[in-house]
């Protein structure tokens, strides 16, 4: 089996960033490393019965004529880069890695809670510009603070068992959610909004979810709540943030990402010191490039075997596969 590597994982001593050593020790499975193109070609996905990919793009003029493609495995949860459904019509199953970065994402989010609980970047700045007033940045106990966390998938869950220690109350909204964690109320998003001290967005970019929170629905949070964005960038009205950031109508912000990706330097919300920032990477640690290979992997090596991998977005692109055994 021939598997295709995308040239963005590549680390600067040639290796992969993430751990791929499973397909190394397997018999009858090669990989290589595919060219650095942003939008891949028939050419480039010809040559391989899988690929591996992070940010290279995959159109229906990508899968033009290509035959061979069995597997694309997506390191991450979005597939905004991807075309599922022209990927189904050509037969080609697509796969991510939710557990591979499930704890990861969860735990950058609960930094993101913690940071602006305590205001540490304020507090940094304070001190690197040769201040010493212990009570010029008072920061909020989270112990009976409400936690609304917006999209209850494999990250939102994980959030509610790394926010239990700290006492937060939980509350959460997730339209196709109907038996919670135990322990987190369900509620309307508008409930969500008015009630909770942080909320946090950890669903996938829809158009039913794009400015999911506007300036109508920002105006309805506590001016002294946190918004804290670790999904995907166009959930959040940006010019709408930034305006309630200054005119304080709310406390502060945690953003992974943005709606315009990298960040435009005159962003506003670049200029705000109630705002933490991250270029889409709060998540990336060591764990993340290790659990994210591993799944990977595994999905290769189970459509080697026949086996339907254990994370299909479209499995009927591949009704030749074996179901999974309980």
């Amino acid at each position: 089996m021939k598997v295709g590597v995308t040239a963005d994982i590549r680390g600067d001593d040639g290796n992969p960033v993430y751990d791929l050593s499973l397909l190394d020790e397997c018999a009858g499975v090669y990989w290589e490393w595919m060219s650095g193109a942003d939008d891949l070609s028939p050419a480039d996905l010809a040559p391989f019965d899988a690929i591996l990919l992070f940010h290279p793009r995959v159109t229906a003029a990508s899968l033009r004529g290509v035959e061979r493609l069995r597997l694309i495995a997506r390191l991450g949860v979005g597939v905004d880069n991807i075309d599922v459904p022209a990927c189904t019509t050509a037969g080609v199953l697509v796969t991510t890695t939710p557990d591979g970065v499930r704890r990861p994402m969860a735990s950058g989010a609960m930094a993101f809670i913690l940071a602006l609980a305590h205001r540490l970047p304020e507090r940094d700045r304070h001190v690197r510009a040769g201040g010493w007033d212990r009570f010029a940045h008072i920061g909020i106990g989270l112990d009976g603070r409400t936690l609304g966390i917006i999209g209850l998938g494999n990250v939102g869950r994980d959030l509610v068992g790394l926010a239990a220690p700290f006492g937060l109350r939980v509350v959460a909204h997730d339209p196709f959610v109907t038996v919670p964690p135990e322990g987190v109320a369900l509620c309307t998003l508008e409930t969500l909004l008015a009630i909770a001290d942080i909320a946090v967005l950890a669903c996938p970019l829809t158009d039913e979810t794009r400015h999911l929170l506007n300036a109508e629905r920002l105006a309805t949070m506590k001016p002294t709540a946190y918004v804290v964005n670790i999904a995907r960038g166009p959930i959040v009205d940006g010019v709408a943030l930034a305006d309630a950031l200054r005119s304080g109508r709310l406390a502060g912000a945690g953003l992974d990402v943005f709606e315009q990706e990298p960040a435009d330097p005159d962003d506003p919300l670049l200029t705000l010191e109630n705002v933490i920032v991250a270029p889409h990477a709060v998540g990336l640690t060591d764990e993340l490039f290790r659990l994210g290979g591993i799944s990977v992997a595994r999905a290769v090596l189970d459509v080697q075997a026949g086996r339907m991998p254990e994370f299909p977005l479209n499995p009927d692109a591949a009704p030749g596969l074996a179901a999974r055994s309980s």
